[in-house]
């Protein structure tokens, strides 16, 4: 890994895989710096602070998250078969990792809701989610007795509580659930 990356990559990559498999809190500076292979200094000099270092790994996180659906769902050629993708989109992240979750919510757990800025750019990825949801949504068929917001939040609410259970359970079967559900609901 050393010498293929920039040092600021190399940090970036080794925090982010620290901090969502081992959690922010028992990350430690040092940890980072060893398994980096990098001078304290260095450190520093790309990231003033751990927190920082917390809000790179986030926005990196973010951009990820939504270029990786964007190419997991490009063949979906339908609103509907998006809204499906999403959940599939959850479940292979969710085998990728192990089953770690997502690395926004570990995040909030861990660190409380203390910091505004932390918790207003958690809030926004979530939120930019829902609004990509809500164009879908918009578009989909479905008993006119449904309100297409309200069924969005819905099932926005039931895939973030789905990837919560297939975390602590280590199966898949609540977003799966989640995805049957919907299928009956929408055209």
């Amino acid at each position: 890994m050393t010498g293929k990356l920039k040092v600021r990559d190399r940090i970036l990559q080794v925090a982010a895989d620290l901090f969502y498999r081992q959690g922010y809190n028992q990350t430690g500076i040092n940890q980072i710096i060893a398994e980096a292979d990098i001078a304290i200094g260095s450190l520093y000099n790309h990231f003033p602070s751990k927190n920082d270092l917390l809000m790179a790994y986030l926005e990196q996180e973010d951009t990820t998250w939504f270029e990786q659906f964007e190419q997991f769902s490009r063949q979906a050629g339908t609103p509907r078969e998006k809204i499906l993708r999403f959940i599939d989109f959850r479940i292979e992240q969710q085998q990728h990792s192990g089953f770690c979750g997502c690395p926004f919510v570990k995040i909030i757990a861990e660190a409380g809701t203390h910091d505004p800025v932390l918790t207003a750019f958690v809030q926004s990825h979530k939120d930019k989610q829902r609004t990509m949801l809500q164009g879908y949504f918009k578009q989909v068929q479905c008993d006119d007795a449904w309100d297409r917001k309200l069924l969005c939040e819905t099932f926005f609410l039931m895939a973030e509580g789905a990837t919560i259970t297939t975390t602590i359970t280590r199966n898949m079967q609540a977003l799966e659930n989640v995805k049957k559900f919907i299928k009956k609901i929408i055209a």
